[in-house]
Formats: structure tokens, sequence, C-alpha cells
């Protein structure tokens, strides 16, 4: 079993910046990627951005280049995606997600491990 706890989700006005933060604990072996998404109300859930874990191949969608990181610290199976100049647009749900992952990271259906979410707010 894996366990992902996120924290690092809040408030910000646009412009501002956000570090999210997924703590991944138990059984990781089976996980090559992992991830964040987001969902918005009256959204589809889309990928943000993700990370396997091998080779530290980064990806992201096409909306947050630029302006999103993602980064992993390994040895304390922890992902990072921290958030900079912030738009109202990037207002949803936040969820990190593992999973043993193919070349299509933003397929959600492929990660098996999700976190409980974490809202991020921007105001203008």
């Amino acid at each position: 079993q894996v366990q992902l706890v996120e924290s690092g989700g809040g408030s910000v006005q646009a412009g501002g910046s956000l570090r999210l933060s997924c703590v991944a604990s138990g059984y990781t072996y089976s996980s090559n990627c992992m991830g964040w998404f987001r969902q918005a109300p009256g959204k589809e859930r889309e990928g943000v951005a993700a990370i396997y874990t091998g080779g530290s191949s980064t990806y992201y969608a096409n909306s947050v280049k630029g302006r999103f990181t993602i980064s992993q610290d390994n040895a304390e199976n922890t992902v990072y995606l921290q958030m900079d100049s912030l738009k109202p647009e990037d207002t949803a749900m936040y969820y990190c997600a593992a999973g043993l992952v193919g070349p299509n990271w933003s397929i959600d259906a492929d990660f098996g491990y999700w976190g409980q979410g974490t809202q991020v707010t921007v105001s203008s």
C-alpha cells in the first residue's frame, strides 16, 4: 500500500507563489512516476506536471510551462510542485499521484495512488 500526503495549498494573489509537497510512504517500488493533477469545478481533471523517478525526466502541461517546476527528493520519497507567477485560472484542487506509468503521463487512469487533494486559490 502506498500513501500520499499533500501539503502546501492555500490562497495567494495573482503573481504569487506556492510550493506543494507530496510525501509517499509505504511500498513505492511499483511506481515509476509521480505527478500532479488538478481539477476545477465543472472541468475535467488534467495533468499538470510529472516526473519519472528513474531518469528524473520532467513534463508539464502547456498551460504551466515556465511557471511551474516539479522536482523530487528520492531519499525522502517526496515530490514538489513549485508554482510561480500564479494566475486565477490556476485555481483548482490539486492532487498528487503515483503509479507505474507509460510515456503518456497525463493519463490519470494509469496512476494507481492518489493524495487527498489540496486546494489552491489564486485571486486577482
